[in-house]
């Protein structure tokens, strides 16, 4: 479980504005926010009703195009 420690920035009357995170903090949450956001391509892929070609057909493919063929 991830474990934070903000410090909140609060104007002259005491509203928060701004929230300041350690850099640790800040590059976990960001992490996981990408790792979230592979689980939902995922999913979209997964329930999609495209076809789809073998992994290794379309790596020939990614490489004929970087070659120019």
């Amino acid at each position: 479980m991830l474990t934070i420690n903000p410090k909140y920035i609060t104007d002259q009357v005491g509203n928060k504005i701004s929230v300041v995170l350690s850099v640790k903090e800040f590059e976990t949450i960001v992490e996981m926010l990408e790792d979230l956001d592979d689980v939902r391509l995922y999913d979209q892929v997964k329930n999609s009703k495209d076809p789809s070609i073998p992994i290794e057909e379309a790596f020939e493919m990614i490489d004929a195009l970087r070659k120019g063929e």
